[in-house]
């Protein structure tokens, strides 16, 4: 799959976490930082140069963009590819980098365009959320696995059976190949549109964004066990309100908001 890479300047930290924020928005999902330029990736035939357009001049900026042919895509991301360590939990880490000392948990991944290698803030946030769950023994379902890194880490914590999802062939793949390099023998990868099991689980992660959590708001309501828990991400902290709500409504409880950056994390229960 070739992909689309824009390039685009920027002053501070804020403005940065805007950018990014505007790009996931229109179907941007892989990011990279180099010095004071932030890189952003969507594949070729989701790309539509009149979004990006209005979204880089509602903010008043330009971009530089760039094809990226698939079979020079590893090693461009190598590239730029770095170590994230969420407190002493755990460190997502390349195949080429040495262990991260001083962490409970390891998980080494192929560095490919898939959103969620653990940079962005809200797969930051939910691996921070997932550190004070038990998982032990429990039936999980992770929606919009990209990576694959989420379903992962519910094994190394003790996950009976994971149901990996992604509608995206791209992510399906490298899921594959970092679920096979962590030697995780309890996930069952799926190519799905939608949340819909059919079955219930104890505790389900959906880190993917709003529009997406609206539309399948009553799968995922409905598919917990009594006693639940519901991790939802890919979220700007201004959804915090309609999502709260519409689950809500559906007998779930609120319990924990975690923010970086402008993203929000959240933890319901039932």
């Amino acid at each position: 799959m070739n992909h689309k890479e824009i390039v685009i300047e920027f002053k501070d930290e804020a403005e940065k976490e805007t950018i990014i924020t505007a790009l996931f928005e229109i179907g941007y999902d892989g990011f990279a930082e180099e010095d004071n330029l932030l890189k952003a990736y969507i594949e070729e035939d989701r790309f539509i140069a009149d979004s990006l357009n209005e979204a880089t001049q509602k903010l008043g900026l330009s971009y530089q963009l760039n094809h990226i042919q698939e079979q020079n895509w590893n090693q461009l991301w190598e590239s730029n590819y770095e170590p994230v360590i969420v407190d002493d939990f755990v460190a997502v880490i390349a195949d080429f980098h040495e262990s991260i000392p001083g962490v409970k948990h390891e998980i080494r991944i192929t560095p490919k365009m898939s959103f969620g290698t653990g940079h962005h803030a809200t797969t930051f946030l939910v691996l921070q959320l997932m550190s004070a769950i038990d998982f032990k023994d429990k039936e999980v379902f992770d929606f919009g696995t990209g990576t694959g890194i989420l379903a992962i880490m519910a094994e190394k914590l003790g996950a009976k059976s994971i149901l990996a999802v992604d509608y995206d062939n791209w992510c399906i793949e490298n899921a594959d190949e970092n679920i096979i390099r962590n030697q995780s023998k309890n996930i069952t990868l799926r190519n799905e549109d939608t949340a819909d099991c059919g079955r219930t689980f104890h505790i389900q992660i959906a880190n993917i964004n709003k529009n997406i959590i609206l539309d399948n708001v009553d799968y995922l309501a409905s598919q917990g066990t009594d006693n639940a828990i519901l991790l939802l991400s890919g979220l700007l902290a201004e959804d915090e309100a309609d999502i709260t709500s519409v689950f809500t409504e559906r007998g779930w409880n609120l319990r924990k908001v975690l923010h970086k950056n402008g993203w929000i994390a959240m933890e319901f229960n039932k």
